[in-house]
């Protein structure tokens, strides 16, 4: 198979940008001609491996990002906005969404801002009619999912503040049971702040830090994995308050609440960090071959929190296999997400039911498998399992959640999960992401028709779906 080609303009136009340069002053650089640096911008020409290798090397870009396709995402974000009938008929096809994902991705972005306010506008509208009909049914924020695309178009990598927890964490030493002990140590001489482990008085609370006495509480109910990363989130703002405004003002957020939801993300992110550093992690990772509950027990961590690392695990030269990891509650709503894959999950709606972490309840205590395919025609392996979280005793409350974890098939050599499937011969199962927008015609689990796609209801005939696609 020919390699494919590597269009690059957008992103060759931005680092001109950032760096101030006009394209006969970017030529120099990586000698070449003006006019064929006017060609690649403009996607006319694809880029080459000397360039590639000039650019990595000139400005310390990564090769991987540039061979990566990061219009993926832009595209089925654009397909699943444009699937609504309020753009009518006449939307673009496959080939036009890659051109402006790939050509014009500021514009793509203002698109899906332009029908995210509007989408939000018909919501606000349907609150009101509902508290006019004393609906107790209310509309609902933006502050979430604006956060939940900052994460998302930073590949869930922030490099300062992964690089700031790793230098803390060599600071600690090496990882053993007396981790915890250490950092409760280190925030008592570091930052004169007194750590005390107790149960809560009532309710659930899970951290409060008293800043003019210098005390933070820290619930003794949480096993030690969650008080660590408690107290990492608290030494987040202690330690990196101006890189976490410089963060925060960069990203320009619409609303005070954003702000503040993206702040809690980026002190969770540190303690993420701070538990499981980077260099470390990603060595651990290699040596068990991602096998989840091993590197859980070197670490000290839980399941959920090392495969929520294992998707962040995306820094420019060293970076690990690209995963995908979402958490679902028991109604099959997707509470965490994120993906560093081409596999993206549904902004609008609910997830496919024939993706495995939906059974993942009915195997509790086991990692279940799924060879699927998207599409698409994409492939990956997926991983589910499901879990508890408890605290205090009888009457303490319990929140139970199912975790999807998964890469593209080409990866999956390097995971112990994959030693004894038949990935050449197997079948992979079709799913999707969701059903407003995927255009499979014989899915016997659809929910509702594709928006995109027009339906007929035969008089005469009926199957398990009772419409027929196209």
């Amino acid at each position: 198979m020919a390699p494919r080609k590597v269009f690059a303009g957008a992103r060759l136009r931005a680092l001109r940008a950032q760096h101030r340069l006009t394209q006969a002053e970017l030529a120099a650089r990586l000698d070449i001609s003006a006019s064929y640096v006017n060609q690649i911008e403009s996607n006319q020409r694809p880029l080459t491996a000397s360039v590639m290798l000039a650019l990595a090397d000139r400005f310390n870009l990564d090769l991987a990002s540039l061979a990566t396709d990061a219009s993926d995402r832009l595209v089925v974000d654009l397909r699943e906005a444009l699937a609504d009938p309020v753009f009518g008929e006449a939307v673009p096809n496959l080939q036009e969404l890659k051109s402006v994902a790939a050509n014009a991705p500021d514009m793509a972005r203002a698109v899906l801002a332009l029908y995210e306010a509007y989408r939000k506008t018909n919501e606000k509208l349907a609150g009101m009619d509902a508290a006019l009909s004393r609906d107790p049914q209310s509309g609902v924020t933006t502050a979430y999912e604006e956060v939940r695309d900052f994460f998302h178009y930073a590949d869930n990598y922030i490099d300062p503040l992964d690089r700031a927890a790793e230098t803390l964490a060599t600071e600690l030493g090496e990882f053993g049971p007396d981790r915890l002990r250490r950092l409760i140590d280190y925030c008592a001489e570091t930052h004169a702040v007194r750590v005390v482990l107790s149960p809560p008085a009532s309710g659930d609370r899970l951290v409060e830090f008293d800043r003019p006495n210098r005390s933070l509480w820290v619930n003794a109910h949480l096993d030690p994995s969650s008080q660590f990363f408690q107290i990492g989130t608290v030494l987040c703002g202690l330690e990196q308050s101006t890189l976490l405004e410089t963060l925060l003002d960069g990203a320009s957020f619409n609303s005070p609440e954003a702000r503040a939801i993206a702040r809690m993300g980026l002190a969770n992110y540190f303690a993420g960090a701070l538990h499981m550093p980077y260099a470390a992690f990603l060595k651990a990772a290699d040596a068990y071959r991602f096998d989840i509950e091993e590197l859980a027990r070197v670490f000290g961590a839980s399941l959920e929190q090392v495969a929520h690392r294992l998707s962040t695990m995306q820094r420019p030269r060293e970076k690990g296999v690209p995963f995908f990891f979402a958490r679902v509650d028991a109604a099959g709503t997707i509470t965490k997400r994120h993906s560093a894959t081409a596999l993206q999950f549904a902004r609008f709606g609910g997830a496919c039911p024939l993706w495995n972490v939906h059974r993942a309840f009915e195997a509790h205590g086991q990692i279940i498998r799924q060879l699927a395919e998207t599409p698409d025609g994409k492939q990956y392996l997926c991983l589910a399992w499901s879990g508890e979280k408890r605290m205090g005793g009888y009457r303490g409350t319990t929140r139970r959640y199912a975790y999807a974890l998964g890469c593209e098939i080409s990866h999956a050599g390097r995971l112990v999960y994959a030693d004894d499937l038949d990935i050449a011969g197997a079948p992979f199962e079709p799913i999707g992401i969701s059903c407003r927008i995927c255009e499979r015609r014989n899915c016997p689990q659809r929910a509702v028709p594709p928006l995109a796609v027009g339906i007929s209801v035969p008089a005469d005939r009926r199957s398990v779906v009772p419409y027929e696609i196209g």
